[in-house]
């Protein structure tokens, strides 16, 4: 067995150990989980991995393959469970949904989609899909959604050889996959607004809020109970009125008022059960309560029963004063207006009856409209008291379905980090899509289409493979030739690239590009028709122990950028050499040499370490691929021109705050590698930055980094000095090494 083979078949049986650990956890969770929802999903999961191991086993899944599923084209979106698993189905397959059994019904066929394909297709059911198409009300979940409507398109524009061609690629899938849309309720998001949560999400959060027991607990005590005891403490108070002693014979109308109160007591017991102290024997409330009832009864009451009513009544009094005089009755307004404030449970359904009229699925473009005190009309409705204000506790599910430029959020603090920051770059890369396109109905199915596609889950995929991409869709390759060709459109792509840079790199210095967010990036650049090397993060316990001829290219551009910088010093790289290397790659004869090269680079600059089997040996060549290429950093910073708000010293303060916040993290974990692995990468961000500044900038820098560093970055910090000063530094020098993140052995920065 050949080196690849045998790292194949490792991965393989690592991908069905791993596919066990997850049936294993899935099925723990819907034992034991005491929520019944969370089992429920967890039953589910465990379902999909029992379908994953199936499939492997019997070979109708071939896992790290693009076409994973049999019978299936790469086009088709899979259901991917964690870490890019198969499970054997496509998202757009299973039961009819209704929006489909409505369709067929109006349309008078049978219900399925074999038939509803074929109807669609008809002049009545293109006449459907043009008015759809102009309304915009709809859908796209699923990229295969929006294959009909591009038919449809198609087929108005005049192109029935593409629309027949397209057909015919879908054809083979009509019975099983959805190739139409939901309905929407709406026409579309404003082009340069984004949202986090859509309306609908909003909805269900706040629908799914129940009463907070303990506070109604405590709104019937001060309600209910303090009232009742008031009224209890006052009857028998009034027994005393005339120096009569507590326990004196009472009068016939004494004891039937008391009957008449024990009555209401039973009646408010039953319809008032949150609050129990009032059952409790040795409260004040069951000691006047028990008293009441053998007094009623007309029985003495015994030494222990006197001594215990005589000991409630005077503290009741000495604490609070006498029912009615001034001190009781100001405890009491208090308490009833403390009362009277409507729970979140309550605010929840006047927030609901608002979110209600607006369309579900957009984001909210006025939140605070939302979000204001409660109205007169509102307050008959619900019962809650007028210009009450919305509880803090329930702004954050509004607030995170606001719909604004994606600036506006941040300033608002609704994007805490890179990640998310990837769940919105598909809105912005739609707009600039779909503005390459004349017609406004495609304008709005190509920006649909694509945000469906970036919710396409990735594959775990092995020989270098890469995930599709949205161009290799049959339908959004047929309507790829109606792309204005008007330079305007270039430069919108070009200008939304470097936008969606500079928000990355100037919001979160100190952060690696997730991966989304830099397929992204990639998309929108080669749709500005730059062919940039972008560089997706690699998964070390599956590398296949080198690097795709890509790698070497944005290491040559580096090269360009970084020759002769802080950057080359600190790790220590000849970047001349590595510039020679990457301008071998661009001839076509040359690239896998080169992607050879390059790879066996890396591991000489890792240390050569064996790669079969350690996913810690693994690391250490994947990150000095980072290294070399400053993973897309040098790629925005030069070809696209990207230059983070506040200039390149600012970006380099975040970034050293976000390594000592994380080597601070670390030594409170009980398993620290990771925040380690991420304090390392800002520090590489921090090289590269304080690189791009000018030699005052990186003086200032540098003292502001001397001062407040921590002693545990005092090694890297001397080694950042003696870079900037001219020198070299080493990997494993105590006065002054490279701060690197992955490690066979133990890390310097966790030595005591």
């Amino acid at each position: 067995m050949d080196s690849n083979a045998e790292q194949q078949h490792s991965t393989t049986t690592t991908s069905t150990d791993y596919a066990h650990g997850q049936l294993a956890r899935a099925f723990a969770v819907a034992l034991s989980h005491p929520d019944p929802a969370t089992r429920s999903r967890a039953d589910a999961r465990a379902g999909r991995w029992r379908a994953v191991l199936a499939g492997m086993l019997d070979g109708s899944l071939r896992i790290g393959s693009r076409t994973p599923v049999a019978g299936l084209p790469a086009w088709v979106t899979p259901e991917v469970e964690r870490g890019g698993f198969a499970t054997g189905r496509a998202c757009a397959e299973g039961p009819l949904q209704p929006y489909e059994v409505a369709a067929c019904r109006a349309a008078g066929i049978p219900e399925g989609r074999a038939a509803l394909f074929a109807y669609s297709l008809t002049e009545a059911g293109l006449t459907g899909l043009w008015a759809l198409l102009d309304s915009e009300r709809y859908r796209v979940t699923v990229p295969e959604e929006a294959a009909l409507l591009t038919v449809a398109w198609l087929v108005r524009a005049g192109e029935q050889s593409a629309a027949l061609e397209l057909v015919g690629v879908l054809a083979p899938f009509a019975a099983r996959l959805r190739f139409t849309p939901p309905p929407g309720d709406s026409a579309g998001a404003s082009p340069d607004a984004v949202h986090r949560r859509s309306v609908g999400d909003a909805v269900t959060a706040l629908a799914s809020l129940r009463p907070n027991r303990l506070v109604e607990t405590q709104r019937e005590a001060l309600t209910v109970w303090l009232p009742f005891s008031d009224e209890l403490l006052a009857h028998w108070l009034e027994a005393t009125q005339d120096g009569q002693p507590l326990d004196a014979d009472p009068s016939p109308e004494w004891r039937r008022r008391g009957a008449e109160l024990l009555l209401r007591y039973r009646t408010l017991a039953a319809a008032h059960p949150l609050c129990g102290k009032h059952r409790r024997r040795g409260t004040n409330l069951a000691v006047l309560r028990s008293a009441l009832e053998t007094a009623v009864a007309g029985e003495p009451l015994d030494p222990r029963l006197r001594g215990l009513l005589r000991s409630a009544v005077d503290g009741m009094v000495s604490k609070r004063g006498l029912p009615g005089s001034e001190t009781h009755s100001a405890l009491r307004a208090a308490q009833a207006e403390q009362a009277a404030l409507p729970s979140h449970h309550a605010i929840a359904q006047v927030l609901l009856s608002r979110l209600a009229v607006l369309g579900q699925d957009d984001g909210l473009a006025e939140p605070d409209a939302v979000l204001m005190p409660v109205t007169a009309a509102e307050a008959a409705e619900f019962g809650v008291p007028a210009a009450s204000a919305v509880p803090a506790a329930l702004f954050k599910p509004v607030l995170a379905a606001t719909s604004a430029p994606v600036e506006t959020l941040i300033e608002r603090g609704l994007v805490p980090s890179a990640e998310v920051l990837a769940e919105l770059a598909p809105q912005l890369a739609a707009a600039a899509e779909a503005e390459a396109h004349a017609d406004p109905a495609l304008r709005g199915l190509v920006s649909a289409g694509h945000r469906a596609f970036a919710g396409r889950r990735s594959l775990l995929l092995l020989d270098y493979a890469h995930q599709i991409r949205a161009e290799e869709l049959p339908w959004v390759r047929a309507v790829r030739p109606y792309r204005s060709g008007d330079p305007a459109a270039q430069q919108s792509g070009l200008a939304a690239l470097r936008r969606l840079g500079e928000l990355a790199v100037g919001t979160f210095p100190g952060t690696v590009l997730p991966n989304p967010l830099i397929s992204e990036l990639a998309g929108l650049a080669r749709r500005a028709d730059s062919a940039l090397p972008f560089t997706e993060e690699l998964a070390a316990d599956i590398f296949m122990g080198g690097f795709t001829p890509k790698f070497a290219a944005a290491a040559g551009i580096a090269a360009g950028l970084l020759e002769g910088t802080l950057y080359e010093r600190y790790f220590g790289i000849d970047y001349a050499g590595v510039r020679a290397l990457a301008q071998r790659a661009e001839e076509d004869g040359e690239r896998s040499v080169v992607a050879r090269e390059f790879s066996e680079l890396c591991r000489r600059r890792a240390g050569s370490p064996a790669l079969r089997g350690s996913v810690a040996a693994n690391g250490t060549v994947i990150e000095q691929a980072q290294i070399l290429t400053t993973h897309n950093l040098a790629v925005l910073a030069g070809p696209v021109g990207v230059v983070p708000t506040g200039g390149w010293p600012t970006a380099a303060l975040g970034a050293f705050t976000t390594a000592r916040r994380l080597v601070a993290l670390a030594e409170r974990l009980p398993r620290p590698l990771l925040a380690v692995k991420n304090a390392a990468f800002a520090w590489r961000q921090l090289v590269f930055h304080l690189s791009l500044c000018s030699p005052q900038e990186q003086v200032a820098v540098l003292a502001e980094i001397e001062r407040d560093h921590p002693p545990r970055l005092s090694p890297a910090v001397a080694g950042l000095q003696l870079a900037a000063a001219g020198g070299g530094v080493e990997p494993d020098d105590a006065d002054g090494r490279r701060f690197l993140g992955w490690t066979v052995g133990p890390h310097w920065l966790l030595r005591r």
